[in-house]
């Protein structure tokens, strides 16, 4: 099939954030981490990962903790949830650091009066493109945002997560299949592969599950930030003839968040129009 016959999947009132609340998460307690975003141009941007799933999960009835190391980010989607009749509030963040991490999970626990859900919306890739341009700083520094900052979160949230509860790790394609040539990226993004089946394990103890939404081609600020440094990204062809929104992202993390996947933990979910499986 040529490029140009290629099928484009029309988007659905889901697929742009239209689609009314169904109180799939009425009375749940979530804390997203990352629900700020990125401003890349602040007048055509579209809605991040982070920011769509916070306003999904408020639109769904959960009361909504959003955490981002940007602040003031954070507060414009606890104000964007607010306005629109439901309940969150902001939490200044920074996951690679301990003190942090800890002070973020006490605070959300104790402003929702518990804590039922945890999304980990984290990722930074810094540095050149292959190994030849990987130093040591930049490794740690993503390995310890992307990796460890996750398991920081973890180890501090599942102690006083409730029965029951719900883990979702937003990791990416790049740790299911090679193409980024950020190979700190890459390493980092497999390895929350094993991180989510620990968690998992330990989490079956009181019926805590957790999965990993692995986005491939998403069209976000970050997105869009990456394409322009890397213009081969926009090229790449994608089954469906476009890339994700954020919404649609946000709809497979509200599966996992809601009793809809009760019985589905330690898995990964590629949200990316079949790139990682026809393409």
């Amino acid at each position: 099939m040529a490029e140009d016959d290629r099928y484009v999947r029309p988007p659905s009132a889901e697929s742009e954030g239209r689609a009314p609340g169904r109180g799939r998460m009425a009375g749940r307690r979530v804390l997203v981490v990352g629900g700020g975003q990125r401003t890349v141009d602040a007048e055509t941007d579209p809605v991040g990962n982070g920011r769509a799933m916070s306003l999904l999960l408020a639109r769904e009835g959960a009361q909504v903790a959003v955490a981002d190391r940007n602040e003031a980010s954070a507060a414009e989607t606890a104000a964007m949830i607010a306005a629109g009749g439901g309940r969150a509030f902001a939490i200044g963040a920074d996951i690679a650091h301990e003190d942090d991490v800890a002070a973020m999970v006490e605070t959300a626990a104790r402003e929702l009066g518990g804590l039922d859900g945890l999304v980990l919306n984290v990722g930074i890739g810094v540095g050149g493109l292959g190994l030849a341009s990987v130093t040591v700083k930049d490794w740690d520094q993503v390995l310890g945002v992307n990796l460890r900052g996750p398991m920081l979160c973890c180890r501090q949230a599942l102690p006083v997560m409730e029965p029951g509860g719900s883990i979702v790790f937003i990791s990416s394609i790049a740790g299911l299949v090679a193409g980024s040539r950020l190979p700190a990226y890459d390493a980092s993004k497999a390895a929350l592969g094993g991180l989510m089946r620990h968690v998992a394990l330990e989490g079956a103890r009181k019926g805590v599950r957790a999965n990993i939404v692995a986005p491939g081609l998403v069209d976000t600020p970050l997105g869009r930030a990456a394409s322009q440094g890397r213009p081969s990204r926009s090229r790449v062809p994608v089954p469906f003839g476009r890339q994700a929104t954020a919404w649609e992202v946000a709809y497979a993390a509200l599966f996992f968040l809601s009793d809809e996947s009760v019985y589905v933990t330690g898995q990964t979910l590629a949200v990316d129009s079949g790139l990682t499986g026809v393409s």
